[in-house]
Formats: C-alpha cells, sequence, structure tokens
C-alpha cells in the first residue's frame, strides 16, 4: 500500500502463488536473512520488511530510494 501511494512502479512476487515459492522464500531467507515477507528491495538493495520499510519512509529516505531507482518517475 505505501508503495502504491508514493507511487511507485514495483513488482510484488506472491510466493504462495508460485510454484517454487517456498525455494524462493528459502532462497531469499538465506540471501537476506530474512524469512517473513514482504522482503523489500530498492535498486536491487535489500531494504527489509514491512517495518523497516515504514521506518524508511518517516524519516524521508524512502522517496528518494525510489526515485533514484526510478520507480518513481521525476517530474519535468
Amino acid at each position: 500500500k505505501l508503495l502504491t501511494e508514493a507511487g511507485s512502479s514495483f513488482k510484488a512476487i506472491e510466493l504462495d502463488l508460485e510454484s517454487d515459492g517456498s525455494e524462493l522464500q528459502a532462497a531469499l531467507h538465506e540471501w537476506t536473512g530474512q524469512r517473513t515477507v514482504p522482503n523489500v528491495f530498492i535498486g536491487g538493495k535489500h531494504i527489509g520488511g514491512c517495518d523497516s520499510t515504514t521506518a524508511m519512509h518517516q524519516s524521508g529516505k524512502l522517496i528518494p530510494a525510489l526515485t533514484e531507482a526510478k520507480a518513481i518517475a521525476t517530474k519535468s
């Protein structure tokens, strides 16, 4: 919801709908140390889960990170 409200483009992968979802979740856990979802990445960099993403937004760092990753179009 936060990313949508920010006007960000993103791709959500619903692990429970993927045939290899449990393998993907295990790989994410191995890679990031985080088993829970959401497991948020911006520009290929692991941000964390919902709490980390929300905290990033509250500190004013989310929108600039999304803009830098070109997930939010800059206004001309």
